[in-house]
């Protein structure tokens, strides 16, 4: 019987995807505490709803990327040993599952807002709200801008990136209404608007959270066959059994597989190994992978698995 185990030559603490975007986060986070400073006091000193509404979505955004970054901070300086023999990197998939709750609630409250709006629209100041409205919406640009490269390599850069996105809708939604209320004194522009924006925030916020769910939950990767997985495994020479088969991701970037191979009569055990590392990792990119070598007479011990 034998054993192997497989991974690549980075530092664990730098697998994790989101670590290469800390400092990013921290500017979007300033950007969005000046559009919040800045929509708080025109709202007030104006009266205008529309603002004041908006501040609240902004506070959740910033609220919502401060935590994203917490968790990468926590995620990278939290070492294994002891109990967290995986460290904390699940910290991360936690702050994208918040992220996409704290979507839901916002969503779910522009709704409301602009609903209860449309029985008896607010009057909205259309210049200052116009004015604020370009300020925060220059702010979202230049934070996605930040992040976009990120949201395509980290789930929990992807909320903070969507918390981005939503909260310039919002800046948009701002800007028109304020434009046609000014323009031609339509009230209602306000409410419609909020409706589209919640609308378009609830599928993003359903995405964001079943990937965090998915992890949680110790799913294959999505992108992953696990069944032709099996099949190019038992197809190496000398294999004749693949079993307990496991990939499951422990944050985005780092994937995680085990996998017992039981051999035939006469096989070269270390040659089995060699073949199935480099398949798993050249072909299934999977660089942390834990294999166990058995021969057929070996395998008493596997059978009663019922997981």
């Amino acid at each position: 019987m034998g054993a192997g185990h497989s991974h690549g030559t980075s530092n664990p603490v730098q697998g994790s995807a989101s670590n290469r975007y800390t400092t990013r986060l921290a500017v979007v986070i300033a950007l969005g505490l000046v559009t919040f400073v800045a929509q708080v006091t025109v709202g007030f000193s104006t009266s205008s709803l529309a603002l004041l509404s908006d501040s609240a979505h902004v506070f959740t955004d910033v609220f919502g990327v401060t935590m994203a970054l917490l968790a990468i901070l926590i995620a990278r300086h939290a070492t294994r040993g002891g109990s967290r023999s995986f460290g904390m990197y699940r910290a991360e998939v936690f702050a994208a599952l918040f992220n996409a709750i704290l979507l839901f609630a916002v969503a779910g409250w522009v709704l409301y807002e602009a609903f209860g709006r449309l029985s008896d629209p607010p009057e909205v100041p259309g210049l200052p709200v116009a004015l604020v409205a370009l300020v925060g919406l220059a702010m979202n640009v230049i934070s996605m801008l930040l992040l976009r490269e990120g949201a395509k390599e980290s789930l929990n850069v992807r909320g903070a990136y969507l918390e981005v996105m939503a909260d310039m809708l919002g800046s948009l939604g701002v800007l028109a209404s304020g434009l046609i209320t000014l323009i031609f004194g339509w009230r209602y522009a306000d409410p419609a608007i909020g409706v589209a924006i919640g609308l378009f925030v609830l599928p993003r916020a359903y995405h964001l959270g079943r990937q965090a769910l998915r992890i949680l939950f110790q799913h294959a990767p999505a992108e992953l066959d696990l069944a032709q997985l099996e099949q190019a495994l038992r197809d190496l020479d000398g294999v004749r059994q693949v079993h307990d088969l496991h990939v499951w991701t422990l944050t985005p970037g780092m994937e995680v597989a085990t996998v017992h191979l039981v051999t035939g009569p006469g096989t070269d055990p270390d040659a089995v190994l060699r073949t199935a590392q480099h398949l798993l990792t050249e072909t299934y990119h999977l660089d942390h992978a834990t294999l166990q070598i058995e021969a057929e007479e070996d395998t008493e011990h596997c059978r009663d698995r019922t997981w």
